[in-house]
């Protein structure tokens, strides 16, 4: 039989203190098609400039699920949490970034969503609606027993058109599986109205319509930089990404 042990101080460090001028923890929410791997380069760059980082696992599975394996992951740090998301992983932190530990949100060629917005709500604002140019990266995914993934032609021409080939086959190889439901999941209550937000719009993303992206910042009055960058950003350009996070915690 296995005793109960008591974890030293030493064990967890990162959870023990809490003082007022402590480092906020970094946690990274992926997106479709991904998981937290797609945060390996940034992962790096911010535990060297001593940021204890987490990146969620999410299942894909719901919204509802998603926040929940977010909020899981705040609750595992006592003091402040920057909460960042990539692509689908914008509505995941909208809606979970209302906990109070949350001081700033960081999108990545992300999804910010307004109130009772969803996916399917923007995209046919902006594309059935007022008629903005789409862009070609969903217009053929596969779709089996709910769940969508991309065909690996996709993802080398317009998902990681900047990676090299290698890196490229690697996101296709293992990429989640998105269910249909969280097109159509709808934010209740969009925490960028209550916290300080920034933005970075990958100008050559094929996924996200860049010109989307930049109205959504706009909308929640985010602090906006752009990257000539495909969808995955933090993959191409892992240092850019990083100042803006750092920015956003309040160090370089």
């Amino acid at each position: 039989m296995i005793s109960s042990i008591e974890p030293s101080a030493d064990y967890l460090p990162q959870y023990r203190s809490s003082g007022a001028d402590e480092k906020p923890t970094i946690i990274l929410v992926h997106g479709a098609f991904a998981d937290g791997s797609s945060w390996n380069k940034v992962i790096p760059i911010l535990q060297k400039k001593g940021y204890q980082t987490i990146a969620v696992q999410n299942p894909l599975t719901s919204l509802n699920d998603d926040v929940v394996f977010v909020n899981r992951a705040i609750a595992e740090v006592s003091g402040n949490v920057i909460l960042v998301g990539h692509s689908w992983g914008g509505v995941v932190i909208t809606q979970a970034g209302n906990n109070e530990k949350v001081k700033a949100l960081v999108y990545v060629a992300a999804y910010a969503p307004d109130e009772g917005q969803s996916i399917e709500t923007i995209s046919k604002d902006a594309f059935e609606v007022r008629k903005l140019p789409n862009v070609p990266g969903l217009a053929d995914p596969i779709i089996a027993d709910g769940f969508i993934r991309l065909k690996e032609e996709t993802v080398l021409k317009h998902f990681a058109q900047d990676l090299p080939l290698n890196e490229a086959k690697l996101i296709a190889a293992g990429q989640g599986r998105f269910h249909v439901s969280t097109i159509s999941a709808k934010v209740s209550n969009p925490a960028w109205k209550n916290r300080p937000s920034f933005f970075i719009v990958s100008d050559n993303d094929h996924i996200i319509s860049p010109q989307v992206e930049a109205e959504m910042a706009a909308n929640i009055k985010a602090s906006v930089v752009h990257l000539p960058s495909s969808h995955v950003a933090m993959l191409s350009q892992p240092e850019k990404v990083a100042e803006v996070i750092l920015k956003a915690a309040g160090g370089n």
